[in-house]
């Protein structure tokens, strides 16, 4: 319970008129009755406030929440009142939560519903809990507000960003994937599988007629093949600390998980399998799955992962890789490389490949390249700038020298690297070497 402004301005006046009267006494029958009226409006306005038990609130929330992407919210609202009610409306945001619209201020009509739509997006995964809203009630003459909280508490989910999937999944249908940077390309005969027999087409090479089958039915037929299925990729994220840092609003690790569920999303889509293990303080492994429930799987297993302040311990996540997964498979190494990581991570990548193909891909900062173009205008913007043109010649250096140990490398962006990796993977599977 608290009073409003219009009682606090009332009451000043109330204490100028006893001032007043303290100088004038003739003045002072008119300020005591001027207090006992004013105290019984007051105590009648305050009477007219609501119980809780006539305010209703409903939220309705999306089925979940990608990170950093708005989505709207719904408060429907009800009173049981023969008034109107003037109100003031915030919702029990979780502190993750950021939110356009709120606090809403306006009247509720008398025995209906207002529906009141809000956008809102969060800056961090995992799982998350609305509590009741707060509603602002004011009295009917106004002197008076009082806060109640009411309504359900609702919890959802935030995941990662899986907007490219989506923009993917309906290019793919109309086959227009090349619209969003993902080319698929086929060297024939590398890793196609016989699929079946189907009469001759236009566009057919003579090199896929079955000419057996042709003198049989006396008719042209061709072989049909399809890519190879069932392989295994293993996404290996790293949850260290160097991950921690911030790329534009997200994490680098937040970045690395967006690009990881388009490339799940497409391996999916070839008939793969995908596993995950991460490694530099989470270390929760997720056996490979495919098929259509594969893709909810794993969304809900990455959503709550979250980085640590431990270091990143490559050797050992080879270790780990190599006794979880037997079957030979694409290891996707996701990481930010540093100078000092070139012998640890090669003897990792040397023992992994003694089963399977290794890809390593490591993000570079947007900021780092930007500030490379910025005008020179002082000694210490001279100083910064010599210091990051050695820091990018030290990290063309390890990935040379990673590459000339012939290890696969995506070296990009986090806007580029979702892009970027599937067309690695597409490139891989096309020549036959995963």
């Amino acid at each position: 319970m608290r009073p409003s402004l219009l009682t606090l301005r009332l009451v000043a006046a109330w204490t100028v008129l006893g001032l007043a009267a303290s100088i004038w006494p003739v003045m002072q029958p008119v300020w005591v009755g001027a207090g006992i009226l004013f105290i019984i409006i007051a105590l009648a306005d305050l009477l007219s406030l609501p119980r809780k038990q006539r305010l209703s609130v409903q939220r309705s929330l999306p089925g979940r929440f990608a990170l950093g992407v708005k989505s709207p919210i719904t408060l429907t609202l009800r009173h049981s009142l023969g008034r109107p009610l003037t109100v003031q409306v915030h919702d029990g945001l979780p502190p993750q939560a950021l939110a356009e619209g709120l606090p809403w201020q306006g009247t509720l009509p008398a025995l209906e519903h207002v529906d009141l739509v809000y956008d809102a997006h969060f800056t961090r995964r995992g799982l998350h809990t609305f509590s009741p809203a707060h509603l602002l009630i004011h009295s009917r003459l106004g002197l008076w507000r009082r806060l109640y909280r009411t309504g359900p508490a609702s919890e959802t989910r935030c995941y990662p960003n899986y907007e490219p999937v989506v923009r993917f999944a309906l290019l793919a249908t109309a086959n227009r994937e090349e619209q969003m940077g993902i080319v698929k390309r086929r060297r024939s005969g590398a890793t196609l599988d016989f699929h079946q027999l189907r009469e001759y087409q236009d566009g057919d090479v003579l090199s896929r007629v079955d000419w057996k089958a042709t003198s049989r039915r006396q008719v042209l037929v061709s072989r049909e093949y399809e890519e190879q299925r069932n392989q295994s990729i293993i996404l290996v994220p790293d949850c260290g600390r160097r991950m921690r840092a911030m790329d534009g609003e997200l994490t680098q690790f937040d970045h690395c998980l967006n690009a990881m569920l388009l490339i799940a999303y497409i391996a999916l889509r070839q008939g793969d399998e995908v596993g995950v293990t991460g490694f530099g303080g989470s270390q929760r492994w997720l056996k490979p799955v495919k098929g259509a429930p594969a893709m909810p799987t794993l969304l809900n297993h990455l959503y709550d992962y979250e980085t640590t302040t431990e270091p990143s311990d490559f050797i050992e996540a080879a270790e780990r890789v190599m006794a979880l997964q037997k079957r030979r498979a694409l290891i996707l190494l996701l990481t930010n490389l540093r100078t000092e990581d070139t012998t640890h991570l090669t003897k990792a990548v040397a023992l992994l490949q003694k089963r399977h193909l290794v890809l390593v891909a490591t993000l570079r900062e947007a900021e780092m390249e930007a500030r490379l173009h910025q005008p020179i205008a002082s000694l210490q913007e001279a100083l910064s700038y010599g210091a990051q043109c050695h820091y990018q010649q030290q990290r063309a250096h390890l990935l040379d020298s990673l590459r000339a140990n012939r290890i696969v490398t995506v070296d990009e962006t986090a806007q580029n690297l979702p892009i970027a990796l599937a067309n690695r993977y597409l490139d891989l599977k096309a020549a036959g070497r995963i």
